[in-house]
């Protein structure tokens, strides 16, 4: 059975074309970038194949895919002699409500609801609908899964996801923690399990996804128990371009000072804080590991501050879980930043994790343990595969409503 994963953002659509049957395997993947501009751009490449690149007018979502499904079935770069031979499109989806704790088969009610949530992810729900509703338009009546980012957390407890604000804002606007990342804690988390030859879902892990966006989750006994991100993706670790944690107090007192509207406020949280902020020389951390080798204080502030952030929160979810067995990292900056990783990891023994520098050093792209044998504590690093947890709930729903 063939399988489409696609994960569209606002200017881009990140592709992944995948055989089911024994295992998974990935038979051809791609990105398209700038979407909007004549100069897009589309690179391919199929199992054995070189790669495809093109530069395009790719002004819409619909545009875009229509030119990967071309790509699927060209003959000299394609994997697929005709698109009709695609049983399935699997979607990520950012945010879910409250309502759907698993992936689903997309009806007109998913879409609306899809659509109810945009302001709750106005960023990354609408680039999600538009990938839908382009591919009803070009394959009509084909099976579409929905597998979203928000439904791994939805085992939180309340005490975990509600905010001590007026209760009615929860019940009118549904204001509460939702977290983020959902798909790739839940993947890590049971790739765990092979590496290190134990079953998870017996153990508290603290799963680390860093990457230009960041967050921790508690996971315990295979449920999601607490999560760094909020109501939004902003709230937690301090990201790229995020602020993460910060006393709302501040937002306030610089709106007046800086007479900043609303807008200018969600510009300044999203875009113009975190480790850019912070640094003032990029949000990329090899450019912000470049200068601190080089001497630069306020990188080495920014790099300072985003480990103790990572190292603050799996303390407290160490504390919330009553102990710890395992520390899992991933996401880019969490598989291939052995620097990084260092800074987290190192005296943590306090609470059994004996940190195996020689281990750690060097490791990119790889799934190690970077913790000595005699450690009570595990630390691993995994790298996260999202399309396939995607592709994997899309086979089952399949298989279970067809």
């Amino acid at each position: 059975m063939i399988i489409l994963v696609l994960n569209c953002g606002s200017s881009s659509i990140k592709y992944q074309l995948f055989e089911m049957g024994a295992k998974a395997e990935v038979i051809a993947k791609g990105l398209v970038e700038r979407i909007g501009f004549t100069d897009a751009v589309i690179s391919h490449i199929s199992e054995g194949k070189d790669k495809y690149k093109h530069i395009a007018a790719i002004m819409d979502h619909t545009t875009g895919i229509n030119l990967i499904m071309n790509a699927l079935k060209d003959k000299e770069h394609g994997a697929i002699g005709d698109i009709e031979e695609i049983a399935a499109v699997g979607h990520r989806v950012v945010q879910g409500g409250e309502k759907y704790k698993e992936s689903v088969l997309i009806t007109k009610e998913v879409i609306r609801d899809i659509e109810a949530c945009i302001e709750l992810a106005p960023l990354h729900n609408p680039a999600n609908l538009k990938g839908i509703i382009s591919v009803d338009a070009l394959l009509p009546g084909i099976p579409q899964i929905a597998v979203f980012d928000t439904s791994f957390h939805q085992s939180m407890p309340p005490h975990a996801y509600m905010y001590a604000i007026p209760r009615e804002y929860y019940e009118k606007y549904g204001i509460r923690k939702y977290g983020y990342h959902g798909t790739s804690h839940k993947y890590v988390y049971k790739r765990a399990s092979e590496i290190m030859g134990r079953d998870t879902r017996h153990m508290k892990v603290v799963s680390c996804h860093l990457g230009n966006g960041a967050s921790v989750t508690a996971i315990e006994h295979g449920r999601s128990m607490d999560t760094s991100m909020g109501f939004t993706p902003v709230d937690g670790l301090i990201m790229g371009t995020r602020t993460g944690d910060i006393d709302p107090g501040v937002l306030l007192f610089l709106a007046d000072k800086e007479h900043l509207s609303l807008k200018g406020i969600s510009n300044l949280i999203n875009k113009r804080s975190g480790m850019v902020g912070i640094s003032e020389i990029s949000s990329d951390m090899r450019d912000l590991e470049l200068a601190y080798y080089e001497g630069n204080e306020r990188a080495n502030l920014a790099l300072t501050m985003y480990a103790y952030r990572v190292k603050k929160f799996i303390g407290a979810y160490a504390a919330i879980m009553n102990g710890l067995d395992c520390v899992i990292f991933t996401g880019g900056i969490g598989e291939n930043d052995f620097n990084i990783r260092r800074m987290i990891a190192q005296n943590m023994d306090y609470i059994g994790l004996e940190f195996d520098e020689p281990a750690n050093h060097g490791v990119k792209g790889e799934d190690k343990v970077i913790s000595k044998p005699d450690s009570r504590v595990t630390a691993l690093v995994v790298q996260t595969n999202e399309e396939l947890v995607i592709a994997s709930d899309t086979f089952k729903i399949l298989e279970k409503c067809f």
